[in-house]
Order: structure tokens, then sequence, then C-alpha cells
């Protein structure tokens, strides 16, 4: 068992309480919350060794044999699609010597061979050949197999959670599926994939995710027009893993391929799933995007834009994709840079908390499920709010 101490965290985690009282204060995390290494170390161990990360799309996952890669706060996952059609998650690190199998990305593969000794193991994890292995009388090959992940599928969205035995995330996830029954979650088709990394705290790329105020100056071009910063966000927590968020248009958007009602053409629709992931709906378009730890200071983000397959069908696929890439690189390139500058700012020996504006009452809602998971006794998370 692995002893969580609070040493180096303690005012963190007492200010951290306070977000939990009737009337939480409305001022920001401390500075040291972003860079201190207690402080990781007890997320990895709090957090990530349990929650239901959002790591791909199904559409990446839709044949047998394809697989995505990733890390989540230091640990090597892979997901894949087995040839007896479901998915399977599991530790990519061979039961022999330790060598990863697996790059970081995603493809499609028959079985993962190890390059250090050529152990051979199937989509299920199971170990299906080891050379020269018949001499030692204690290895049983039958009973070999790379540790398992649980993993769900919502809606056409991967979840995994490296607590094998876990309590499901679906269920939480469908108190708000009501919310979004208009825009076919199941049906849509992902039109391009995003993958790259930010140097920053993933705290802060979750407390810029949970407010659409920042969008009056990261974003004065490319979202202000249509979905402004100013705007009087409507905030509704389903349970500690699960927020719904109206943001207002600047004027209603019509949908070309979806049947929506005149509250989803008027609003931004989002649906985020603490810690790390959620999706934003506008008209015809949901963006996902999931923002996972890989060190104190940095992130790999992951996501893609999402349709509705007749819409992709109607247009050039290619000329689609294209402009989609460039709009959303351009918006994840504003809050890159804005991010890495603030993770420079936390760093500051003159940093001090920040008053927070009524357009931010996610970020509240963001701390206050960061309360719950951090300073919970035993066992007792996500719990009931």
């Amino acid at each position: 068992m692995t002893v969580i101490t609070t040493e180096g965290t303690g005012e963190i985690l007492a200010e951290l309480r306070r977000y939990l009282d009737e009337d939480p204060p409305a001022i920001s995390l401390p500075p040291r919350a972003y860079t201190s290494p207690e402080m990781w170390e007890l997320e990895r161990e709090r957090i990530f060794s349990r929650a239901w990360m959002l790591v791909a799309h199904i559409g990446q996952l839709a044949e047998a044999g394809d697989y995505v890669a990733l890390s989540i706060a230091g640990e090597a996952v892979v997901v894949t699609r087995g040839t007896d059609g479901a998915l399977h998650a599991m530790s990519p690190i061979c039961r022999h010597r330790l060598m990863p199998l697996v790059e970081p990305g995603s493809g499609r593969t028959d079985s993962f061979t190890c390059p250090y000794h050529l152990w051979n193991y199937g989509l299920d994890g199971r170990l299906r050949g080891a050379p020269h292995m018949g001499g030692n009388k204690d290895f049983d090959q039958k009973n070999c197999r790379l540790p398992g992940f649980a993993v769900e599928e919502w809606n056409g969205l991967v979840y995994v959670n490296l607590d094998a035995a876990a309590e499901p995330i679906g269920p939480h996830l469908d108190l708000a599926a009501p919310e979004f029954v208009n825009y076919r979650l199941g049906d849509l088709v992902q039109v391009i994939s995003v993958a790259e990394e930010w140097q920053a705290n993933w705290k802060l790329a979750l407390e810029n995710g949970y407010e659409n105020y920042h969008v009056i100056g990261l974003h004065r071009e490319t979202l202000e027009p249509f979905l402004p910063g100013g705007g009087t966000p409507y905030i509704k927590q389903y349970s500690p893993w699960v927020m719904h968020a109206r943001t207002p248009f600047a004027e209603p958007i019509e949908s070309e391929a979806l049947e929506l009602g005149e509250l989803e053409k008027a609003n931004g629709m989002a649906l985020l799933s603490f810690p790390t992931g959620g999706f934003l709906a506008m008209g015809d378009q949901i963006v996902w995007l999931s923002f996972i730890p890989q060190s104190i200071d940095r992130i790999q983000v992951v996501g893609g834009v999402l349709m509705p397959p007749e819409l992709v069908a109607s247009v050039d696929p290619e000329a689609l994709a294209r402009a989609q890439q460039t709009i959303t690189a351009m918006v994840n390139d504003e809050d890159k840079t804005g991010l890495e500058a603030v993770q420079r700012g936390v760093s500051s020996r003159f940093a001090e908390r920040g008053h927070l504006s009524p357009k931010e009452p996610g970020v509240i809602v963001f701390y206050q499920n960061l309360a719950r998971a951090l300073t919970r006794e035993g066992d007792a998370w996500p719990g009931e709010l």
C-alpha cells in the first residue's frame, strides 16, 4: 500500500477545503499548487491512479488491431480493439525486462512484440510467445499477461481508468445525456484528430477549459465574434465526475444536419468530465479535448472534431479536414501560448492568488472536485456532491 503524505502540501490542501464551504471563495489556487512536486505526487496517487480519463474517439479504434498509446501521469497505457471485437486497455510494458512495447501514438497491428527479446503479446494482453523460455521451470506462459485497466465507451468517447476495479463512468455521464440527445453523439464521425504537447500544469489547462471568459483575450479574432467571453454561463453539476455548461452565442447558430432546439442553437453546449476531459457542441460540430498530464508542467492534448456522417459525406472530405485542422490549430495555439505564459507566471516570486470574475463559476466547480479528490478520507471518492 502506498503511504500518502501531505508534507509540503498542507497549506494548499487547507485552502482547497475552503472551496467546499457553503460560500466558497472566488479566488484562484495558491501559485504553489501548480509548481509543488509534493502536490504533483499527491495528484498522481489520489486522482490519476483511479480517475476516468478521456483518451480517444471510437473512430480511432474501429477495427480489430487498431490501437491508441499514450501516457497518463507517467503511466504508459495502450487501448486496442481486439479480435474479439472488445476494447482492451493495458500496460504496454513487457513482463520480461520492462521494455515498452509501443511508442505513444496510434496505428494498427495484429500483436505487440517487444524489441528487446521478442516476447509477443496479443491485442488482449495475453503472452503469445517467449523465445527460449522453456528451460525456466518457474515460468508459466499461460498465466503471463499485461496488466489490464478499466475501459469504457460512452457515445463514441473512450475512457480509461488505471484502477481495473473502478466504479463505471457511464452512469455518471448518462445523467447529463438528455442535454445532448439532439446531437446524436454516438453517430458522429471524427474528421480530424488532435495530438500535441503543451508546457503547462494540467490544472491551468482545466481552469481555462471550465470558463469562456478568457476568449476576450486569447481568442479575440477566432472565438470572440461568435462565442463572446462576456456571456453569462449556465453551470449544472451532475456528479463529482460530470458538469454541464452552456455559453451563449452572439447569434443563434443553425444546423444543416441536426435537429436542434432553440436552446442548442443559442448556446455552446459543453460536457466536462473531471479531471481532464470534455467536449463542446456548436451547431453541427463537436470538439472534444482531453488535457492528460505527463509531468508537473507538461500535458498531452488529445482530441478531435466530430460531425454528422451525412454532412461529412456531402462535401469534399479532404477540404473539410483541412478547414477544420486550420481553425482547430489556430485556437489551440492561442490557448497553448497563453497557458505556457501563465506557467511561467506562477513561478514568479511575486505571484499571488487572483480574484475570479462572476464569468468564471465553472472554475469554482473544478476546484471543488479537486478538493474532494485530494482531501477525501480513505477511499471515499468520488462520493456525493
